[in-house]
C-alpha cells in the first residue's frame, strides 16, 4: 500500500460531531483567505486573471503582494474572478453594507 488515502477515507469514520467540526473550520478557512490563495481556489494562474485585467502578469503579483490598494483595484481583482465585491462594516448590533464605493470609476490596476 502506499501510505495515500483520500480525504474521504480518512473521515469516512468520523462521527456526526466530528463531522461538523470539520465543516465549520473549513468554512472558516474559505472564509477568509489571501488574494493568492483565492485567485488559487478558482484555478486561475496570474497570468489569465492578468489577461482579464488587461494588464502583465507582474502586474497582478505586485497587486497580490499589497497591504494596501485602491477599492477600485480589488473590485476589478474580484470581478475578473467572476466575483462581486462587497464592503460590510460590522458592528456589535449588526452588519452595513457600503455602496458608495460602487460608484468610483474603473481604475487601471497596476
Amino acid at each position: 500500500m502506499s501510505g495515500r488515502h483520500t480525504f474521504n477515507d480518512l473521515t469516512k469514520d468520523f462521527m456526526p460531531e466530528r463531522r461538523a467540526r470539520v465543516e465549520a473550520k473549513k468554512a472558516a478557512l474559505r472564509a477568509a483567505m489571501p488574494l493568492h490563495e483565492l485567485r488559487q481556489a478558482r484555478a486561475l494562474t496570474q497570468q489569465a486573471l492578468g489577461e482579464a485585467l488587461h494588464v502583465k502578469q507582474p502586474a497582478v503579483a505586485k497587486l497580490e503582494r499589497r497591504a494596501d490598494m485602491y477599492v477600485s483595484n480589488l473590485r476589478a481583482y474580484i470581478e475578473a474572478m467572476g466575483g462581486r465585491l462587497r464592503i460590510v462594516a460590522e458592528f456589535p448590533h449588526g452588519a452595513v453594507t457600503i455602496t458608495n464605493f460602487s460608484d468610483v470609476d474603473d481604475a487601471p490596476v497596476a
